[in-house]
């Protein structure tokens, strides 16, 4: 979905929502989205925490989850796992509704805040949550294994969580949330207590459980990780989505570039402002809201006017200052 130059919020997913619901598709977990929200709402008490979520993930995706503190990031994830009923909509997730108890042995889930006992080595742990979602000792063996490779602490296997520094009790907890080979990994700020290598080594992980045909739903404010690794992503502000799209959608709609001319006149710049807003400092031209594609026209008009270039830098909006822009118009 292309998102236009309008305010207006983005409704992608409550149309997505209508076409499935409207569809079999709910019912059969080979063809339903991996989770699937209706104006899901949750309310404590005098308190709305989510106010109507309708959102699409769709299968073997990386799915950023974005949002303000209180935005109900924490709240919308609690009810996808069932950890909390719901007071009105509805959540499906793997095509059944959310907090299926046989559907939540393939789902993996790294929450933000969490503690191992410190006496348990990590194989040990790792073997009890493998006891949990009933996977058979000889393929638990080879999971563990397997899983303790990826995350980087397959030489710690047998060390106690208790001597693990908070990078490597971070790396054990992602181990647990891929244990299985889960089809749907739901992760809560997977980076928060990783250094440069870890966060660049849990990027890679994260590509390679989607290449396998796993959805990940990423539940995090660090922009910069959502813009490495994810798809397609939900900004949401006060319970409610606010825009949705593949983040070349979402950041293509708002680039600018700067031109440095002379021999320009005042008078000649409604030529520039056709192609966007247009700023003057000096000698220094910033024209915002233009695509990418329409900068060669603008440069041709500007010297057809009689200005002279002196450079041309294209500013690609981030997703901070996009994420920034659309809770500014929620």
């Amino acid at each position: 979905m292309s998102l236009n130059r309008s305010a207006e919020p983005i409704s992608e997913d409550a149309a997505l929502a209508n076409g499935y619901l409207a569809d079999t598709s709910r019912s059969d977990p080979r063809v339903s989205p991996a989770v699937l929200t209706t104006e899901l709402r949750k309310e404590f008490r005098t308190t709305t925490a989510l106010g109507g979520l309708s959102m699409t993930v769709g299968r073997g995706e990386v799915f950023g989850f974005l949002g303000p503190n209180g935005a109900g990031k924490t709240t919308a994830v609690k009810l996808l796992l069932g950890l909390v009923r719901p007071s009105g909509g509805e959540a499906m997730v793997l095509g059944a509704p959310a907090g299926d108890r046989e559907t939540r042995r393939r789902i993996g889930y790294l929450p933000e805040l969490f503690r191992f006992q410190s006496w348990l080595t990590a194989f040990e742990v790792l073997m009890l949550h493998c006891r949990l979602i009933q996977l058979p000792r000889v393929r638990a063996l080879s999971a563990i294994d397997e899983v303790l490779e990826t995350v980087g602490l397959a030489e710690r296997r047998g060390d106690k969580v208790g001597t693990f520094s908070k990078g490597m009790q971070q790396r054990l907890g992602l181990a647990v949330a891929l244990v299985g080979d889960p089809d749907l990994v739901i992760l809560d700020e997977p980076t928060s207590a990783l250094d440069p290598v870890g966060r660049h080594d849990v990027r890679g992980i994260i590509r390679r459980v989607r290449d396998r045909g796993a959805t990940v739903f990423l539940n995090t404010h660090l922009l910069e990780e959502a813009e490495h690794v994810c798809d397609r992503v939900c900004v949401i502000d006060r319970g409610r989505s606010i825009a949705t799209g593949a983040l070349v959608d979402l950041l293509g709609r708002s680039s600018s570039v700067r031109l440095k001319v002379a021999g320009l006149s005042d008078d000649d710049l409604a030529v520039v402002a056709k192609f966007g807003d247009v700023a003057r400092d000096g000698e220094w031209l910033t024209v915002a809201r233009i695509q990418a594609d329409e900068i060669p026209a603008l440069v041709a008009a500007v010297v057809s006017a009689g200005g002279r270039i002196g450079a041309v830098i294209p500013e690609q909006q981030t997703l901070e200052e996009r994420f920034l822009e659309l809770l500014g118009k929620s």
